[in-house]
């Protein structure tokens, strides 16, 4: 079947294009740019790609056309779909009806942690030899790719092989404004479902917390009675919603010492100091029976909740056992843009991470500092999302910043913002102090980097987007500065 996919650069888009080239499709597919890194992958798998969008790009005409999320419904090719009457549909309805039919969905949900956790869940359960699929919104270490069919036979001692896809709660597509993730939920009638936590996000589409908090209300809701939900107990929204939610048989977890409101946890973690190489091990005791010390090459108490969520997910809902469980843990590499050491120019450590609501903003540079206790910890920040860019987080960006020796502000991402509603950055540099400046772009911030960061101090990009090409630039000065 040929198929074309409006919009196809996206991280999402992308990993459905290598689905369904997997699945023997022809595909093709336009964006308005093809940039790293999956603009490269698409052409490596032989998608047809076409730069900008034009109606003859249905030439010849496809017998389906999936639209992305971020196409307006005056696109060019949308319109000419419809008019000439060819089946429409989008990513998470796509990926419902051709790939996780006959499999049991095991769906990521939560505000911060979802592409983690959900590469963690894969990770898990392919090391295992369970044969799983996977669709997952960003680039795994040590996986053969971002997205994978997986087996579609049903084996004696397991059943339905698993489909981990990660749930984002963002709309399907511009005909059909529901959360993606309530197109991968109820398919089976022994769904896995995990819920990390819920943080009023995506000011665009969900002007309040409580229209943010509905979403996962009717995700958690659309869980059928044989299923299984997985939630950390220590969040509150979280674990207010499944409690008052769920049809579905509750796994909580927690971290030692967390406030869970009157809930047990099942399982619990006892984070250990952080070992010399900066990664992180903790204890793990279910249903107050010690299962052994685990591993993390990943830093930070967020990730020891990724990783109990991914392990109790697992472990309850697909019957993988301790012994893989710990090994394969201690393994996983992580995923891009999370935490990625992208090398050490000139002695200093510089990462990219895709940190931009507040709370990850502050895990991320809290986890940072506990690998790298000696040295200054630098933090440049581009507030780029819808949610970043307002006044929404003002008071909590100003305490985001707290594990950071010095914070570069670069400009909002969103100009269009409404000036009455956007981040103000020059009154988050005055809470925040000295150690922090609004900077006019990137240049300025290279410069002051490579001027003053030393040998030894940490450097972390935060930023959703690209951040104006900075990351080579600063690979390449900071090993290189100028004389």
């Amino acid at each position: 079947m040929r198929v074309h996919l409006i919009g196809v650069s996206g991280t999402g888009m992308g990993a459905l294009a290598a689905l369904l080239v997997e699945a023997g499709d022809e595909v093709s597919g336009s964006d308005v740019a093809f940039d790293p890194p999956v603009g490269p992958a698409l052409r490596s798998l032989g998608v047809r790609c076409m730069v900008g969008y034009d109606a003859s790009h249905l030439e010849p005409r496809p017998a389906l056309v999936v639209v992305g999320n971020a196409i307006r419904r005056d696109n060019p090719e949308a319109l000419a779909a419809e008019r000439i009457d060819i089946a429409r549909t989008s990513m998470s309805r796509t990926l419902r009806d051709r790939f996780l039919a006959r499999r049991r969905p095991l769906i990521v949900a939560g505000t911060h942690g979802k592409t983690t956790t959900s590469a963690m869940c894969a990770w898990l359960l392919w090391r295992a030899g369970v044969e799983p699929g996977w669709f997952i919104g960003g680039v795994p270490r040590g996986l053969p790719a971002s997205a994978a069919i997986g087996s579609t036979r049903v084996r004696l001692d397991r059943g339905r092989a698993p489909f981990v896809v990660e749930g984002d709660e963002y709309d399907a597509v511009y005909w059909h404004k529901q959360p993606k993730f309530l197109d991968y939920v109820g398919v089976a009638a022994d769904d896995v479902a995990i819920v990390t936590n819920v943080e009023h996000d995506h000011v665009d589409i969900y002007p309040d917390a409580p229209s943010y908090e509905s979403a996962f209300r009717a995700f958690v809701g659309s869980v059928p009675e044989a299923g299984l939900v997985v939630c950390d107990a220590h969040d509150a929204r979280a674990r207010e919603i499944v409690s008052m939610e769920s049809r579905a048989r509750v796994a909580w977890y927690a971290l030692e010492r967390d406030d869970t409101g009157g809930v047990t946890p099942t399982w619990l973690a006892a984070p250990a100091a952080p070992l010399p190489d900066g990664s992180q091990a903790f204890d793990l005791f279910a249903g107050g029976v010690a299962c052994g010390r685990y591993s993390l090459r990943l830093p930070g108490r967020h990730n020891v909740r990724n990783a109990m969520a991914a392990v109790v997910a697992c472990a309850e809902g697909f019957r993988v056992g301790e012994r893989d469980l710990r090994a394969h843990l201690a393994s996983f590499e992580g995923v891009k843009r999370r935490q990625e050491l992208l090398g050490e120019p000139g002695g200093v450590h510089l990462y990219d991470d895709f940190a931009h609501h507040p709370t990850a903003v502050d895990e991320t540079l809290r986890a940072l500092r506990s690998r790298h206790p000696e040295g200054a910890l630098w933090a440049a920040f581009e507030p780029r999302s819808a949610t970043a860019c307002r006044a929404l987080h003002q008071d909590a960006y100003a305490r985001a910043f707290d594990a950071a020796d010095h914070v570069l502000l670069a400009p909002l991402g969103r100009p269009n913002v409404p000036e009455g509603e956007r981040l103000d950055l020059e009154r988050l540099a005055r809470t925040l102090g000295a150690k922090a400046r609004v900077m006019p772009g990137v240049d300025a911030i290279v410069r002051d980097v490579v001027r003053l960061a030393r040998p030894g101090d940490t450097v972390v990009l935060l930023s959703n987007g690209t951040f104006g090409g900075i990351h080579p630039r600063l690979l390449a000065e900071l090993a290189h500065p100028a004389v």
